[in-house]
């Protein structure tokens, strides 16, 4: 399997604001939202791939000290890979740093693990299956 984008991910200080242009825009409805990592994500389907909308559940959450210091904007990019352990054992074997040494269960509960954006030109990636 070739990769492929699975979504990106969007830091946003509230969902319900940031839907605003997704719904009247674009005519898009979230497919689902949910809670993980100290996060609301709402997901919206662009063809085979997503946008997650990230609101912080909490100030001190990875997304709620994102924004704090870059506010909203780009988190990261997530790449669907056919085997996440075996991409993982190739970035180990190349020099890679990885925040996720092994794959931890994200949203959707998916299999995920991220890759440290100082290792990857400054864009925080998360690889998943």
């Amino acid at each position: 399997m070739k990769p492929t984008i699975a979504h990106l991910g969007v830091a946003v200080s509230s969902i319900d604001e940031a839907l605003a242009f997704y719904r009247d825009v674009l005519g898009l409805e979230p497919r689902d939202t949910e809670e993980v990592d100290g996060a609301r994500i709402a997901h919206l389907t662009f063809g085979e791939s997503e946008v997650e909308l990230l609101e912080p559940a909490e100030a001190d959450s990875p997304i709620g000290r994102f924004l704090a210091r870059r506010g909203p904007g780009i988190h990261h990019v997530c790449y669907r890979v056919g085997d996440l352990d075996a991409a993982l054992a190739a970035c180990r074997a190349q020099g890679y740093t990885l925040i996720d040494e092994v794959p931890r269960t994200g949203a959707g509960g998916r299999r995920i693990a991220f890759i440290h954006p100082k290792a990857t030109n400054g864009i925080l990636i998360e690889l998943t299956e």
